[in-house]
């Protein structure tokens, strides 16, 4: 049986819920809601090293031949409340909208796969105090493309936030985590209610994020799974990419605006712009598709007088 691992605040000894583990090669896994991944170790021979990282930690790195049961990583200090301190929390608003932006069309839509995170940049509205309530996320289902669906399935996604450093996504910003789901029965647009993590806009804006973090499993829980798929072929085992439905459909309605996307394995997770640079071979690219359509539910504040 595979050795199970768990991760904990080194404070608190708390779970540090969806952990990110890397092994150092372009692969990884994520820890569960509980703080536990499993790593046997005749399954990744090849792998010497873990890197064990999550948003408000400091990271550590094992040698695989010595990873203690027990992974406790050290928080740091948290900067939400910066983010916060830039608007009322209490007093009257208007509730106002930046539409997302979707269509069914599979052929324009980007595949995700496991830990590939996608983000996108929002300003304050009009320059007022701003809180994001909703997060409106595109998503083509199975309800979408019923022809190419193998069944039922349930992703789960994750939320995070991110400073504007120069419009990249820089720093990421401590919060509550943000964790759910999307099945094959899920409407178009996938209305997220986050108004009581109390996310205020600061000047520069903010960056938001989906990133996928697996499937899960029948009782809801993040099941561990492969990046890759092996298949045999002529020239030997081949490594496909394992994709996540569902899709997350790209538009060109928005030729100012950009998208950023990365990969948490590969490239030191780097943030990339969605363009030539990223894969002059994406069709999405070619054909103009090069941002993805989220949009959001603000709460703007009146100044206090």
């Amino acid at each position: 049986m595979a050795q199970k691992f768990q991760v904990i605040d080194e404070v608190l000894k708390v779970p540090i819920s969806f952990a990110t583990i890397s092994f150092g090669d372009g692969r990884g896994t994520f820890a569960g809601e509980d703080g536990v991944f499993d790593f046997p170790k005749e399954k990744y021979p090849d792998i010497d090293s873990l890197h064990i990282s999550a948003i408000g930690y400091t990271e550590k790195g094992f040698s695989t031949k010595e990873i203690p049961t027990t992974i406790a990583l050290q928080p740091e200090a948290s900067e939400l409340s910066e983010v916060i301190v830039t608007a009322p929390k209490r007093g009257k608003y208007k509730t106002k909208k930046q539409k997302p932006v979707t269509h069914e069309d599979i052929h324009t839509s980007w595949l995700p796969t496991v830990e590939s995170e996608v983000a996108v940049l929002f300003k304050r509205y009009e320059g007022e105090s701003t809180r994001i309530a909703k997060i409106l996320l595109p998503i083509n289902a199975e309800t979408q493309y019923k022809s190419k669906g193998k069944g039922k399935f349930a992703t789960i996604f994750r939320i995070q936030f991110y400073k504007n450093d120069n419009g990249l996504p820089g720093k990421a910003i401590v919060h509550e985590k943000i964790v759910f789901a999307i099945d094959q029965d899920t409407q178009k647009i996938f209305e997220l209610d986050i108004q009581s993590k109390q996310i205020f806009i600061p000047e520069e804006g903010i960056f938001a994020s989906l990133q996928v973090l697996g499937y899960a499993d029948d009782n809801g829980k993040l099941m561990q799974s492969k990046k890759y798929r092996e298949i045999k072929t002529k020239r030997g085992i081949q490594k496909i990419s394992t994709a996540f439905r569902p899709l997350l459909p790209f538009t060109n309605e928005f030729p100012l605006q950009k998208t950023y996307v990365r990969r948490i394995f590969l490239n030191n997770k780097k943030w990339q712009v969605f363009d030539e640079t990223y894969n002059e071979n994406s069709n999405l690219i070619k054909s103009g598709f090069r941002h993805y359509g989220m949009g959001v539910t603000f709460h703007v504040f009146e100044e206090k007088k």
